[in-house]
């Protein structure tokens, strides 16, 4: 086995820490009981929820082309700032009033973030020539993002039986403040393309306002940044204008675009998990050890992307399908139970469900980037982004109508639907790995 290089490892590391930090939340597994204590209805959170999609929305793509124009460690220590910000306002002002103002900070933070992060670290592995690390560095970092969610869920029962909802939100600042500091230790990495775009330089002709098949340090890529120290405006608008058409035109661009937003965006459902857990009798304190298991799932299920992300199309396919099948049938369980026993085997199943969604969301993020050759890496990402948000959105819309008639539980099985019509379009719409840039095919 090769042994890993030096400056991958250093990656590596702060690639953990930053995600790492970024989840440590423990008012993540009690911020729907919270607002449902201050007299929300199950419509007003999500409309909360709402809020935060639609800023996010607004602001994604925008944001992308933004962070393939500036400085992207600089954008990622911003958004760790507003995210900050967002339980600031909820801890001084708990309203609905103060929970949309947060949430709306939160929106404008998740933008920046989404995209940002993912092409600094591939970005940063082409220009060390190791590229093919991405998808088990990303396996990590959002492995260190799920342990942490679950360390934070676990602290969160004893800090709200010491000090309630308050001690809870300002632990929560302080973490926040720790991880805007990881965002200044990532590396400054230069805007990259795809190793097989690079290692095609000779073959492609330039295409683009800066071309797509710039490699970092060359000599065209320093006349293009000559070229465009003139006009920072005219450089986002050349960014976001080529990262919207790889992502429109290139068809396996498109489709991994797609399919990452739907994996990604169901995941929206997380959102309900604490009051499902509620709503099939659980304790305020125990539904947080519940919600806790569907984020072991999810641990597990992004520290074996390293490995599962060689399977095919077919393999992901069959495995979304068994994901479905569990989601559906564990939600219903927790919805049916008469006792404590069912609500955890239900919430087992729901586990083993998320672990494989965001296994098969690391998969196809890794592909996605494989895929993609222009220079606006993060704008193309970012339209993936803003395209989960709508997912996300129709998941908030669904549960806000759907609970009017229907009980949680069988509101939340039905959303299960959604992975098993993921699991039907992986097989066309999944990137192959290592795309050849001669064999795009644009329509």
């Amino acid at each position: 086995m090769r042994r890993e290089p030096t400056g991958v490892r250093d990656l590596t590391v702060r690639a953990v820490l930053f995600r790492g930090t970024r989840d440590l939340l423990p008012i993540y597994a009690l911020y729907g009981v919270l607002f449902a204590d201050h007299g929300l209805s199950t419509a007003q959170i999500s409309l909360l929820l709402a809020i935060w999609s639609v800023t996010a929305f607004l602001l994604e793509v925008p944001s992308g082309a933004w962070a393939d124009t500036v400085s992207r460690r600089l954008l990622l220590f911003l958004s760790s700032l507003l995210q900050t910000g967002c339980f600031v306002l909820w801890m001084l002002a708990p309203s609905f009033v103060g929970f949309a103002l947060g949430f709306l900070v939160w929106g404008v933070s998740g933008a920046l973030e989404s995209g940002t992060f993912e092409a600094l670290i591939y970005d940063d592995l082409v220009a060390r020539g190791e590229p093919s690390a991405y998808a088990r560095i990303m396996g990590w970092a959002r492995g260190a993002q799920e342990s942490t969610v679950l360390v934070a869920i676990l602290a969160a029962a004893p800090l709200f039986v010491l000090g309630g909802y308050a001690l809870v939100g300002w632990v929560s600042v302080g973490i926040g403040l720790l991880h805007a500091l990881t965002a200044l230790a990532l590396p400054s990495a230069p805007v990259a393309i795809s190793a097989t775009a690079v290692d095609d330089l000779d073959d492609e002709p330039v295409a683009g306002p800066l071309g797509p098949h710039v490699k970092p340090g060359s000599a065209s890529a320093g006349a293009a940044q000559t070229d465009s120290r003139g006009s920072t405006s005219s450089r986002y608008v050349s960014m976001l204008r080529t990262g919207l058409s790889e992502a429109l035109r290139v068809r396996r661009v498109r489709r991994g675009v797609l399919l990452g937003a739907l994996l990604y965006g169901v995941t929206a459902f997380d959102e309900y998990f604490g009051l499902l857990a509620v709503s099939g009798g659980a304790s305020t304190s125990t539904s947080a050890l519940l919600v806790g298991v569907t984020v072991v799932g999810s641990l597990i299920g992004s520290l074996l992307a390293g490995r599962t992300e060689v399977v095919s199309a077919r393999t992901l396919a069959i495995a979304l399908f068994v994901a479905g099948i569990l989601f559906i049938a564990g939600a219903l369980a927790v919805g049916v139970a008469t006792g404590t026993a069912l609500v955890w085997v239900g919430f087992a199943g729901i586990g083993i469900a998320y672990g494989i969604d965001f296994n098969a969301e690391v998969i196809a993020g890794a592909r996605l980037q494989d895929a993609i050759e222009g220079p606006a890496r993060a704008t193309v990402t970012s339209v993936s982004g803003l395209l989960s948000e709508i997912v996300a959105l129709g998941v908030f819309a669904f549960v806000a109508a759907a609970t009017q008639w229907l009980s949680m539980s069988v509101t939340i099985a039905l959303l299960g639907l959604v992975l098993l019509v993921a699991a039907a379009l992986t097989p066309t719409w999944l990137p192959p790995r290592h795309v050849d840039a001669r064999d795009r095919d644009i329509t």
